[in-house]
């Protein structure tokens, strides 16, 4: 038991030197390949750790590998550009002014959903309120608002079209048929639902279309009776 105690303090000790070594940026917003370099240290810590039969020595020098790899990686990431973009990546512009990219959300293997979740967090709640958005290299979101976009946020929208599909749930919260969003559609010429990238609809009558491969639409439609949610 004394001898795991021991192995395990000196492991931590090596994995605080090290981890402070690779600098700030490791234990904050980190790059593809630093995650890898991270999780790689991790768990060749843990085998020497558990087991004592293997020498301790043989972790150590695992993790000192991984450092200096590392180092070498964030050297070319640094120093040479097109070295950057191979091993970081780019950022991926996803909302510029004709609406969402949908080339570049299949791209990071995203949806319209996930999106629209990340626009959320940020603190945006309509697809029109923000001029440019996009995913930076290490999975963190940014987006540019308009600038009288809180007058634009009154009401919650909701997803009626994901990709050229009604969301039940959400038509059911409308309490709007779907033959009402149907002849929207056929209003704004879309000819088939299956061509809708996205449709949004808020409490106040608000909606954002856009079809596939096509600019986006934002325009108010009076609800029956006077609806609104």
């Amino acid at each position: 038991m004394t001898l795991v105690i021991i192995r395990t303090a000196i492991i931590f000790v090596t994995l605080l030197v090290i981890m402070r070594l690779m600098g700030k940026r490791q234990i904050g917003e980190m790059q593809p390949f630093e995650l890898v370099i991270t999780l790689l240290i991790a768990e060749l810590a843990c085998i020497p750790m558990a087991d004592t039969s293997i020498p301790l020595l043989y972790g150590i020098i695992s993790v000192l590998t991984i450092y200096v790899l590392h180092e070498i990686m964030t050297l070319l990431d640094l120093k040479l550009k097109p070295m950057k973009s191979l091993i970081s990546g780019k950022p991926s512009l996803v909302i510029n002014k004709n609406g969402i990219d949908d080339y570049q959300l299949k791209k990071n293997n995203l949806d319209v959903s996930d999106l629209i979740e990340s626009l959320r967090t940020a603190g945006f709640f309509s697809l029109d309120c923000v001029d440019y958005a996009l995913y930076e290299s290490n999975g963190t979101f940014s987006a540019l608002p308009k600038k009288n976009y809180e007058e634009m946020q009154t009401s919650l929208p909701l997803v009626i079209i994901d990709n050229g599909t009604y969301d039940a749930k959400n038509l059911e919260l409308t309490g709007l048929g779907k033959e009402f969003f149907d002849d929207i559609l056929r209003a704004h010429g879309v000819k088939k639902v299956g061509r809708v990238l996205v449709l949004t609809a808020d409490g106040e009558g608000k909606m954002y279309l856009q079809q596939k491969g096509q600019k986006f639409e934002a325009f108010t439609v009076p609800y029956p009776d006077g609806k609104t949610w």
